[in-house]
């Protein structure tokens, strides 16, 4: 069964989608709608921008998300999915492919999450952290001996995971996983505390879009990074999407959960080749690849 896995923040580069542009009509079309929606045009950045330009929340997800769905399209009927899920806001992408979402009402969510997580990130000073060599429950563990606030954000894969909180918060509990043996702790380079409890402002604010927004039952399962579970019903996708600004992506078991249900062949449809990575390093014995048209 054909899995397709949809990227989030961190997998934008220079020049990103330009290509798709150039030799694509049904991409082209795409970006230029994506143009007018967003009010600016964002192809700009994405193929003339540097890393820096790139990496602003409110630039980063968009462009992301358009490169996916730019992909998607450019695919045609070669995109079958048996079953799908993105990384973070990776899951935008794949609901869209999905047709749980109009792409383009599925960029308007893009904006204004991205608008509402940038908001959050300014009004208190926060940041992540990737921890590697050490167990989920570790991690855990040592995040709630913690006084700030610190949570554990990304399962990534086994031996990977991602913490997220208040620059206090983070940089305590980094300290102490060294202490319990973590080979590793890596301050990110992002804007803030995604998936914590600081993104509450930003959770309420995208509810409200989302309320305003038509779903529909998507072509295959999705499974989402709140519940690491396919659902095709478009309530139940909602409240999913709006918890998991605040929650964990649980995407070690969403991997293990889709090869369960038979997902053999994972296709990465974005930027970059991130999730592939990831996909190898929680299930051995799949096939990974990138979307090509």
């Amino acid at each position: 069964m054909k899995a397709y896995i949809f990227p989030g923040q961190g997998s934008q580069f220079p020049g990103m989608g330009k290509d798709l542009y150039d030799n694509h009509e049904a991409a082209r079309a795409v970006f230029e709608e994506a143009n007018r929606i967003l009010g600016f045009n964002i192809t700009d950045v994405m193929f003339t921008g540097t890393e820096e330009d790139l990496k602003q929340t409110n630039v980063t997800q968009p462009a992301i998300f358009i490169h996916s769905i730019a992909l998607v399209k450019a695919a045609g009927n070669a995109f079958a999915p048996d079953m799908a899920a993105g990384h973070s806001l990776g899951e935008l992408s794949a609901l869209a492919a999905t047709g749980a979402l109009e792409w383009q009402d599925a960029l308007r969510l893009v904006a204004a999450r991205a608008n509402a997580m940038q908001k959050a990130c300014e009004a208190e000073p926060s940041t992540m952290a990737a921890v590697l060599g050490l167990d989920d429950h570790a991690v855990e563990d040592i995040c709630n001996q913690i006084d700030e606030i610190v949570v554990a954000a990304n399962y990534n894969c086994p031996g990977q995971v991602v913490i997220s909180g208040s620059m206090a918060g983070v940089n305590a509990a980094c300290e102490k996983l060294k202490e319990a043996g973590a080979k590793r702790t890596i301050i990110l380079n992002v804007g803030g505390a995604f998936h914590s409890p600081l993104m509450e402002p930003a959770r309420a604010e995208l509810a409200e879009a989302i309320a305003e927004t038509t779903f529909y039952k998507p072509v295959c399962p999705v499974y989402q990074n709140a519940t690491a579970h396919a659902t095709h019903l478009p309530e139940e996708i909602k409240e999913n999407l709006i918890a998991q600004l605040t929650a964990p992506v649980k995407w070690t078991q969403t991997i293990t959960n889709m090869f369960i249900a038979g997902g053999i062949h994972f296709i990465e449809a974005g930027p970059g080749k991130v999730l592939q990575g990831l996909v190898k390093k929680i299930e051995r014995d799949v096939q990974v690849e990138s979307l090509v048209p």
